[in-house]
């Protein structure tokens, strides 16, 4: 019996160095540095992404780096007049693949994406496309973005380069997106674990989302979690620890072998939650209708709760 219960921590002992070891890779390949970057800024292949203000990239961006808007690779409403349909939705296979091929990106690019500024969740939506198109496994961000990069003592550029266009085989989409029925069905399920990525303010039904002509419901979807999106960076943007991030959905209630279900208002904040998760090495989809559709439903099949006393905003962990 002793025998039995060494070889049994033996065994734990070593899945959990094994659990490490991949989230560790994991966060290598998905998250790379301004050293790093600088030394394969020449490198064949290399497309560089820039998401952010348009004036912003005008004036001063990486060298080499193609100018990205979300509305460049996603569909949706395009405007305040387009209420019936739902903002930033993922693009069908074939159009998806036209539109990443049109900034430059082949099947053996090695795609690095930046933020400008502040413009975190924006580039992590980027980067959720880019994995859900199947090229995840050559797509990383840079870590603290643009002001990284100056900061680091790294040069920066106005000159544009036209990309020329890529080549894309048909895609290989990923199975990381699930829609309203998969977040009704599963949202109590042991090892699915919801979370709203949302402010704390929206998820305690404080501040309610929405346009005027389309406002959201108060609170969350039942059952979620709170993790907010900006909890998984530092005040200088970078990504946080892997024992920090752990931390966070931890005290959220999030267990280890958990797939995690992110939704926010529109379906971009919940991919800064959805792409820290990865790089912990956790199993994610992405409720790509988020919190503007499930407002939009009848009552009875989208529940939404609200917390008799708000708990307190989960705080950033220290630095």
């Amino acid at each position: 019996m002793a025998h039995t219960r060494a070889f049994a921590a033996l065994l734990v002992f070593a899945l959990t160095l094994s659990s490490v070891a991949q989230a560790a890779a994991d966060r290598e390949r998905l998250v790379v540095s301004t050293d790093w970057l600088a030394a394969h800024l020449g490198d064949p292949g290399l497309v560089l992404l820039h998401v952010g203000d348009p004036a912003e990239y005008t004036a001063a961006h990486l060298p080499g780096a193609r100018f990205v808007a979300l509305k460049d690779v996603s569909g949706g409403a395009v405007g305040p007049g387009d209420l019936a349909a739902l903002r930033l939705e993922m693009l069908p296979a074939e159009e998806l693949r036209l539109r990443l091929a049109a900034l430059g990106i082949s099947d053996d690019s090695r795609i690095v994406v930046y933020f400008g500024k502040d413009w975190v969740s924006p580039a992590t939506r980027l980067l959720f496309t880019l994995d859900y198109a199947g090229l995840g496994a050559n797509a990383s961000l840079l870590d603290g973005g643009q002001p990284a990069w100056v900061r680091d003592g790294h040069a920066v550029t106005a000159e544009v380069v036209a990309p020329p266009r890529g080549r894309l085989s048909p895609l290989k989409l990923r199975d990381s997106i699930v829609d309203a029925r998969f977040v009704r069905e599963h949202r109590g399920d042991d090892g699915i674990a919801v979370i709203d990525a949302r402010d704390a303010d929206y998820y305690n039904g404080v501040e309610t989302g929405g346009a005027p002509e389309h406002p959201h419901r108060r609170g969350h979807i039942a059952g979620a979690r709170s993790v907010p999106f900006d909890t998984t960076t530092t005040d200088d943007l970078h990504l946080r620890s892997e024992k920090e991030l752990a931390a966070l959905f931890a005290a959220a209630g999030v267990a280890p072998g958990d797939t995690i279900v992110t939704y926010c208002h529109i379906g971009q904040q919940a991919t800064a939650v959805l792409f820290a998760a990865r790089t912990l090495g956790r199993e994610v989809r992405l409720y790509d209708g988020s919190f503007e559709e499930w407002s939009r439903l009848p009552a009875a099949e989208a529940p939404v709760e609200m917390p008799a006393v708000a708990p307190p905003a989960a705080a950033k962990p220290a630095p």
